[in-house]
């Protein structure tokens, strides 16, 4: 299914090369609409569902320069940003660059 609707929407998941990071909570309208765009490009991503766990948000904001919402996200990893910063990289066009990238390891 997801096959067909990647050729009827022309997306192309094999241009995305970026390791793709993204933490959230299960309810968050903004961590869904974040993966949306995601997977509307065809992003495997790696999810880190923190509802709840103080740890885990620690060192989420420890990796986002002390940001403490949901989403945080990053790409090879570098710190993007939450949901809007996201949708604004897209627009500005930026977005796509840095996901045809591969990562560095």
């Amino acid at each position: 299914m997801l096959d067909f609707l990647n050729s009827v929407f022309n997306r192309h998941p094999e241009r995305v090369k970026a390791n793709v990071e993204i933490y959230t909570w299960q309810t968050c309208p903004y961590c869904i609409r974040a993966k949306m765009l995601l997977w509307w490009k065809g992003v495997n991503f790696t999810e880190y569902k923190i509802d709840g766990d103080e740890a885990a948000r620690a060192q989420m904001a420890e990796r986002a320069n002390g940001r403490r919402s949901v989403p945080q996200i990053f790409i090879n990893n570098q710190h993007i940003g939450g949901c809007d910063d996201l949708y604004r990289l897209d627009t500005q066009g930026q977005i796509d660059p840095l996901l045809a990238q591969a990562s560095i390891s």
